[in-house]
């Protein structure tokens, strides 16, 4: 049994970092998982979830974040510890993102995966996400990376 509820920085932390190590790999700074989080928590907008096993008793299992602008809605970071898949808690965790995002009046949600990610793609297929004839560019703003010590 799993309670999906909304990201905790004092209780939460160490686990969400365990959890996004765990299911992401995260090789570049711009990923880094702390960074993530607090650059999530400036935003203070509570669009972070949890899902919280009952046993052991805290622990961190997955995560849902979105973020909305006030035009689009972007899902990021839903992850499922390995040993929680296939019982729906990653569509659980979606829904709880598009929830919140719908409370906030956002009419669109989109999202990211790497190329060549079929299963992954296939989750989202089944929850009503379509692929959509976009080029996805980005750009890591370098400046605002923590600076080695």
């Amino acid at each position: 049994m799993h309670t999906i509820r909304p990201y905790d920085d004092t209780r939460d932390r160490a686990g969400v970092i365990a959890l996004w190590r765990t299911v992401f790999g995260y090789e570049t700074a711009h990923n880094d998982p702390a960074l993530a989080l607090d650059k999530k928590l400036a935003a203070a907008d509570g669009l972070l979830f949890v899902a919280e096993a009952s046993a052991p008793a805290g622990a961190i299992v997955g995560t849902a974040m979105a973020g909305y602008d006030g035009h689009r809605g972007w899902l990021y970071s839903i992850a499922v510890h390995p040993d929680c898949r296939r019982a729906g808690l990653g569509s659980a965790l979606v829904k709880t993102a598009e929830s919140a995002l719908t409370r906030a009046g956002c009419l669109k949600v989109n999202l990211q995966l790497l190329a060549g990610n079929a299963a992954t793609a296939a989750f989202y297929e089944v929850l009503g996400y379509a692929v959509e004839p976009r080029i996805s560019m980005g750009k890591v703003l370098a400046d605002n990376l923590p600076r080695p010590q």
